[in-house]
C-alpha cells in the first residue's frame, strides 16, 4: 500500500523530546508551556450534563440534535453577531483538528487545487492539503495570492501560535476579495472569546458579510472556552450549501458527535459564567509570564489574544529552547508553525497556577 504519511511532514512534536528530557531534570520539575492543552476543571454543570446524557444506547445523528442545533444557533446570534444563523447554517465536527485535517478531502480538493494559510500558522492547515494532494500556499496577506486554482482559504483570527487578531475591515475586505473571485473561505475562530488587547471578530458579524454567509464558514470549539478538550467538541457555521454537502459526506463516514458530547455542549455554549471564570484565570497567568518574560530580556510580539506568547531573544529558535529547558521550562519553537517563526518561540499559559508561578521565579 502507498504510505500516505510520506506526503507529510515530519510529526514537529517529537523533535521536542530531548529538551522536554532536559526540562523534566530540574530539581522542581518541569514547567510545561509548549502544548496548549487545558489544565482546569470541566465546570460542573457541563460534567452534570454528560452523565446526565450518558445512558445513550443508540446511534448519534451526525447533523446532531435540535436542541444541540438551537444551543448553536442561539450562541452565533448572541455572541458573533451573526443574526441569520439557522439550523442550515450549523454542523457539529468531532473536535476542530479532524475538520481542519480532512476538509480538503472531503471537499474534494486532490493534485492542481492549491490551498492556502497564513505563513506562520497552526500545521494541520498544510497536513490537511497534502493529504488530499493539494498544494499547500502560504500567504501575509491572502489578497495578494494569485486565486487562479486557489480553492480553499484559510483564516485564523486569533491567531495560534501568534495570538494576532484580523481587524474587522481587514476581514471586509478579505470576504469581498474571496467572494469575488469565487474561492471558499474557511476561518478558524477557535480562540475568539480570548481576546486580551483586541477584540475578536467573526467573519459571520452581520457587519463583515453582510449578512450573507455565501461562501464563508466559520470553525469553533469548546476545548479552550470550557476545557472540553477532552470531550472533542466544535463545531462549523456558515455556507448552508458548503454545510449540507459536508454533512452528506460526513453521514457516510460515521463523523458523529457522540450523544452525551452534543448534550454537554449544549450545557457550555448557554452558560457564560463559567467562560468569564476561565478568561480571568488565563488572564492572571498571562500578566504573571509576560511580566517575567519582559524583564528576563524577551520582547513579546502580537499576542493580543489566545492562549498564547510569541516571544523572541532575537536567537534561533531552538538556542531559545534549550536555554529554556536548562531552566526547567518547555515550549515550542517557532520554526513549527512556518519559517517565518524561525527566531520565535511559543509560550502557552495554559499551565496550572503553581506551574505558572514556578516559572515566574526561574526567570526572576
Amino acid at each position: 500500500m502507498a504510505a500516505v504519511s510520506d506526503r507529510l511532514p515530519a510529526f514537529p512534536w517529537d523533535k521536542l523530546e530531548p529538551y522536554k528530557k532536559t526540562a523534566a531534570a530540574h530539581a522542581d520539575g518541569i514547567v510545561d508551556l509548549s502544548v496548549g492543552t487545558p489544565v482546569d476543571p470541566v465546570p460542573q454543570l457541563i460534567q452534570r450534563a454528560l452523565v446526565e446524557a450518558a445512558d445513550s444506547p443508540g446511534y448519534p445523528t451526525v447533523w446532531g440534535t435540535p436542541a444541540l442545533r438551537d444551543a448553536i444557533t442561539g450562541w452565533l446570534r448572541g455572541r458573533l453577531g451573526a443574526s441569520a444563523a439557522e439550523h442550515r447554517n450549523v454542523l457539529p465536527v468531532v473536535g476542530s483538528k479532524e475538520l481542519v485535517a480532512w476538509l480538503p478531502t472531503q471537499l474534494g480538493l486532490g493534485a492542481g487545487d492549491k490551498v492556502a494559510y497564513p505563513r506562520l500558522a497552526y500545521p494541520t492547515y498544510e497536513v490537511g492539503a497534502r493529504l488530499c494532494g493539494a498544494e499547500p500556499v502560504v500567504y501575509d496577506d491572502p489578497t495578494e495570492l494569485d486565486p487562479a486554482g486557489v480553492k480553499l482559504l484559510w483564516l485564523n483570527s486569533p491567531s495560534n501560535p501568534t495570538g494576532k487578531v484580523i481587524p474587522k475591515e481587514d476581514l471586509i475586505r478579505i470576504v469581498a476579495w474571496a467572494r469575488e473571485h469565487g474561492i471558499l473561505l474557511f476561518s478558524d475562530e477557535c480562540y475568539l472569546e480570548l481576546g486580551w488587547e483586541a477584540e475578536p471578530v467573526s467573519v459571520l458579524h452581520d457587519d463583515v458579510c453582510g449578512g450573507s454567509y455565501e461562501g464563508i464558514v466559520a470553525v469553533h470549539s469548546l476545548s479552550k472556552r470550557s476545557n472540553l478538550a477532552g470531550y472533542r467538541a466544535a463545531f462549523i457555521a456558515g455556507d448552508a450549501d458548503v454545510l449540507g454537502e459536508l454533512l452528506e459526506i460526513r453521514k457516510h463516514g460515521g463523523m458523529m458527535t457522540p450523544a452525551p458530547v452534543q448534550a454537554a455542549t449544549v450545557a457550555a455554549l448557554g452558560d457564560d459564567a463559567h467562560v468569564e471564570e476561565q478568561r480571568a484565570r488565563y488572564a492572571a497567568r498571562r500578566t504573571a509570564l509576560r511580566t517575567a518574560l519582559e524583564a528576563h530580556g524577551f520582547r513579546v510580539e502580537h499576542s493580543e489574544a489566545s492562549l498564547y506568547l510569541w516571544v523572541t531573544r532575537d536567537e534561533p529558535c531552538w538556542d531559545t529552547v534549550a536555554y529554556l529547558a536548562g531552566l526547567g521550562i518547555l515550549v515550542a519553537p517557532g520554526d513549527f508553525y512556518g519559517e517565518a517563526g524561525a527566531r520565535f518561540v511559543r509560550v502557552a499559559f495554559t499551565a496550572t497556577d503553581e506551574r505558572v508561578e514556578a516559572a515566574v521565579k526561574r526567570l526572576g
